[in-house]
């Protein structure tokens, strides 16, 4: 297989992918599902990444994400949902990360 017909059949996957991702309603890999700061003073920030399989993982993060960051906290979520409302439990209802990301 040439490499024009490797790209031509990875386009086609791809495109497909996309479709089936759609249809399911799962976003694609590394999409940023949400992210939040942790508070005025406080470098942290919740994150969740979709997989692209309809999972998720949530994590509490510091530095420049996505560059330059250090993983305090994650969890991998078998949905985008639940990934999500543990995010939302961190950032919003001031849950601590410890006590939800294990």
């Amino acid at each position: 297989m040439s490499n024009n017909d490797g790209i031509t059949k990875l386009k086609r996957l791809q495109t497909e992918a996309n479709r089936i991702r759609r249809k399911l309603q799962i976003s694609p890999p590394s999409a940023v599902l949400y992210l939040a700061s942790l508070g005025e003073w406080d470098d942290r920030r919740v994150i969740v990444e979709a997989d692209g399989f309809g999972g998720a993982t949530t994590s509490v993060v510091e530095g420049n994400y996505p560059i330059d960051y250090v993983s305090h906290y994650a969890k991998k979520f078998e949905s985008e949902e639940e990934a999500c409302d543990a995010a939302e439990d961190i950032a919003e209802q001031d849950s601590e990360p410890e006590a939800v990301l294990t």
